[in-house]
């Protein structure tokens, strides 16, 4: 396992992250373990879970897990989402996040986090507020990075720029949707991760399983996130997802890769990158992610598979320009 540093933190991260959303869901406690300590035995020393998977029980496992080498291991969580039915109980108001940091930091049986993610945008919460509340915690000690997930760049920048008018602990760690089909990060948001040295461990490296070689223009497994999860189903609506899992099978077969190793290894080798967040349901479907961290790819074996997938356009839309 190569190690790396987390965006400006100084912080040494393995370069793939395990994320523990199927931990007390799609994974029972026996097979998040097993799957666990297989990513500790190859050198795996970042885990990301979120206060919403399972509601709350990801984060009791893991919590269960990382006991005996809390020291050692980077943990993330992350806060929005709603956890309870009261018209309070979800977003970013300093109220919510006073209250979900201390529920998380009890289910994970640890006194921080390490980087503490605000998991989506809160229309309802100005930015400031939101930020000022991360700083407190900071000064508190109970997190040690405030990061931010699926946030448009604009609004990431937004926070950035408040955060140094009003000397706040920034973001220091994104966390996009990032994969060969959805390659919208590529616009904004990566370039902006580079340019203010952030880190970024984005998630679904093989697009909830579309990339894994078992989905064609006219092919489709038994079963799989993207058949079963309504929001998955809306994210892959395309046909021309399709198209790129088809090529991109075809290409991985050809060069004797699995599919999934090779798109967690696209993912892994852009520069701007810290850590794909991999996963599974059980060892069997991790294994090929795992497998990724020690796949060596050219450079000419990036451009080719970029060319698999429409590259979308720059921010201006002034294509004309670009040489």
């Amino acid at each position: 396992m190569q190690y790396t540093t987390l965006g400006r933190t100084g912080v040494k991260v393995s370069e793939l992250c395990f994320g523990t959303m199927s931990f007390g869901g799609e994974a029972d406690e026996k097979t998040s373990e097993t799957m666990y300590r297989r990513c500790r035995e190859i050198g795996i020393n970042f885990f990301d879970t979120a206060n919403v998977y399972s509601s709350g029980r990801s984060e009791e496992i893991l919590g269960k897990l990382i006991t005996k080498e809390r020291d050692e291991l980077v943990i993330t969580s992350k806060v929005c989402g709603s956890m309870g039915s009261d018209i309070n109980d979800k977003g970013l108001s300093r109220r919510h996040i006073s209250q979900q940091v201390e529920a998380s930091l009890t289910r994970l049986n640890t006194d921080r986090l390490d980087l503490y993610f605000v998991h989506n945008f809160d229309e309802d919460t100005p930015i400031d507020e939101t930020l000022r509340a991360l700083d407190s915690l900071v000064q508190q000690g109970k997190i040690l990075y405030p990061c931010v997930s699926n946030w448009a760049a604009w609004q990431i920048a937004k926070g950035l720029g408040i955060s140094a008018r009003e000397s706040l602990a920034r973001f220091e760690c994104i966390q996009p949707m990032y994969n060969l089909a959805k390659r919208q990060a590529e616009v904004e948001i990566l370039p902006l991760a580079q340019s203010e040295q952030l880190g970024v461990i984005p998630y679904s490296p093989i697009g909830g399983g579309l990339l894994s070689g078992k989905y064609g223009v006219d092919k489709r497994p038994d079963s799989g996130r993207i058949l079963e999860k309504d929001s998955y189903t809306k994210r892959y609506s395309l046909d021309i997802y399709y198209e790129v899992a088809e090529k991109f099978t075809q290409y991985a077969n050809a060069q004797g890769v699995h599919p999934v190793t090779l798109a967690v290894a696209w993912v892994r080798t852009h520069p701007a990158i810290t850590a794909p967040i991999i996963g599974g349901r059980n060892i069997e479907q991790l294994t090929p992610s795992l497998e990724a961290a020690d796949f060596a790819m050219s450079a000419e074996m990036r451009a080719e598979i970029d060319a698999l997938a429409p590259t979308p356009p720059p921010a201006t839309d002034r294509l004309e320009t670009q040489v």
